[in-house]
């Protein structure tokens, strides 16, 4: 059995479907289910003995605690993350609270329980820190990718909650021996993804017939990773990672912001045209950057290719077509995603910004 903490956000419940797609390993699913974790993303896990999903915080050192001991997992996957870096701009305390602090209690009941374990159960434990390429900062034009051995440059609430977590894990496995392993991973994109983040929100404002906001202009460039293919190598990761590592993971996809919303419209012109036949790339507006934007991301994962024989399977070419058309084949779960709370939060953040 493993523990899956933060399993009902986007890349977290990407995983558990792919992880009991492809074993019948149980997982325990522990969620705060805040704004942007959503039970909805497991609907197709009802029923299924194999996935226990609890509700609470990782910061829960007691509710921790007695998962671990009721379920004896052999290994803990760590998704919980508050992760939007203009909701870390607006309120980054939450970001400190979850990222830094319940990171730091998740590790030391972890520490105490693998503490306890006797032979086999103990040598073959892991816990796996699911973490971001932006700890490392940001990347000139000409600068090479980011490799695991990158110094950390955070520039945002949430870049530098992150690298905290990182480093809270790496002292906890130098300091305490505990077997951990660490992913960095580059922009995720594909099916449930929160319609805040850059491609879910395109499509889903394209086919409403609203603005599509583009930051500054729009030249900010992010390596971009199908989140299936990201699920892959977490699982080669925890297969067969080298204690104590760090693997980056990436889609070998660098493309600047305006020509994924270029090729966002793209599709939905082939797939969904707008009724008055014109091009969805009308609806594109330029509005103000957010307060230190990082100009540009890129992943090297050369090393877990070398060492693990893992690379991504999907084009972006392929990916994006995939997640276009699964917002197009799953309306009622965007507008089930789309609450007050949503709405109120997407008015905030763009009426700061003039076109």
């Amino acid at each position: 059995m493993i523990l899956v903490t933060g399993g009902a956000g986007f890349i977290g419940s990407n995983f558990v479907l792919d992880w009991l797609a492809q074993t019948n390993e149980p997982v325990i699913n522990l969620d705060k289910l805040t704004y942007a974790g959503n039970v909805q993303n497991l609907a197709s896990l009802d029923g299924d003995s194999r996935h226990i999903f609890i509700q609470g915080d990782i910061g829960d050192s007691e509710l921790v605690k007695s998962l671990l001991q009721q379920h004896q997992p052999r290994a803990i996957l760590n998704f919980a993350a508050e992760s939007h870096v203009d909701r870390s701009i607006h309120g980054p305390e939450d970001f400190i609270q979850t990222n830094i602090v319940g990171t730091f209690h998740l590790l030391e009941e972890v520490r105490a329980y693998w503490g306890q374990l006797d032979g086999e159960a103990r040598s073959t434990f892991r816990f796996l820190h699911v973490s971001t390429d932006e700890v490392y900062g940001s990347l000139r034009k000409d600068d090479p990718a980011f490799s695991e051995t990158n110094r950390y440059e955070p520039n945002s609430p949430y870049s530098a909650s992150k690298a905290a977590s990182d480093h809270l894990v790496r002292a906890y496995h130098h300091t305490y021996g505990l077997p951990v392993l660490t992913t960095n991973c580059s922009n995720n994109y594909g099916p449930y993804h929160f319609p805040e983040k850059l491609i879910p929100l395109m499509i889903v404002n394209a086919l409403a017939g609203k603005a599509l906001p583009v930051y500054g202009d729009g030249m900010q460039i992010r390596d971009w990773l199908y989140v299936k293919d990201h699920c892959s190598a977490i699982r080669r990761v925890l297969e067969a990672g080298q204690l104590g590592e760090t693997y980056n993971v990436g889609g070998w996809n660098e493309m600047p912001n305006i020509d994924i919303v270029h090729t966002v419209c793209g599709l939905l012109d082939e797939l969904r045209p707008r009724p008055d036949g014109k091009p969805y790339a009308e609806q594109i507006t330029y509005v103000t950057d957010r307060p230190g934007h990082d100009r540009r991301y890129a992943i090297d994962a050369g090393k877990i290719e070398r060492e693990l024989g893992w690379k991504p399977a999907e084009t972006f070419d392929s990916g994006i077509r995939k997640t276009v058309q699964w917002y197009l084949d799953n309306p009622a779960w965007v507008a089930n995603v789309q609450s007050g709370a949503y709405r109120d939060w997407v008015a905030t953040n763009y009426a700061e910004r003039t076109e």
